[in-house]
């Protein structure tokens, strides 16, 4: 296997976590839109990341977070954001580097980022985001819809090659869509 100089694998990171910077940016100027809202899960372990105490003993390896409705002092910069919640009726600051973010849901629209872990030397492990409790009542945990699910970039970036169209204008649909050749919507 040809090594990849350029790191697309990281530079994709990188441009997702954009996605999620630009969105935090947006609602600390505006406030959240309409029904949107975001749960963010982190690492507790990676560098950068502030909590208190009993927060860092309680959750040790792994936390998520909800803006919605009762957050404030939301401040974005370009590697983090900082986010006060309240915790058991006990508010908090949080500091949050975006390297950090193992995945991204915004349950209202059904859109959703998962981000995995990228070592240097290129080796990727996934992220696996979980739904934690908080102020003591179970959160549901947002599942996407496998079409909406985006793919592992070890999927894109292993498994690049396409596939072939159906042969068919009425072959069935499949979950995951279909592959169309630009030459049928074009006149003749």
């Amino acid at each position: 296997m040809a090594v990849d100089h350029i790191r697309y694998d990281m530079l994709a990171q990188d441009a997702l976590r954009g996605v999620v910077r630009r969105v935090l940016t947006d609602a600390a100027k505006k406030g959240l839109p309409g029904e949107h809202h975001f749960f963010i899960t982190f690492d507790t372990r990676e560098a950068g990341v502030r909590l208190s105490a009993r927060m860092r003993q309680q959750y040790p390896e792994e936390m998520t977070v909800v803006l919605q409705h009762q957050f404030w002092d939301l401040k974005v910069t370009d590697d983090h954001f900082e986010v006060g919640l309240s915790f058991g009726g006990v508010p908090e600051m949080l500091l949050i580097p975006f390297d950090s973010i193992k995945s991204f849901f915004d349950p209202s629209i059904q859109f959703g980022l998962q981000f995995e872990t990228i070592a240097e030397g290129g080796e990727q492990t996934a992220a696996t985001p979980q739904i934690e409790k908080r102020d003591d009542k179970p959160t549901p945990k947002p599942r996407l819809p496998a079409r909406h699910k985006p793919a592992p970039l070890a999927a894109v970036t292993e498994n690049a090659e396409p596939k072939a169209a159906p042969e068919s204008d009425n072959a069935p649909d499949k979950p995951g869509g279909q592959v169309v050749e630009l030459d049928r919507f074009r006149k003749k």
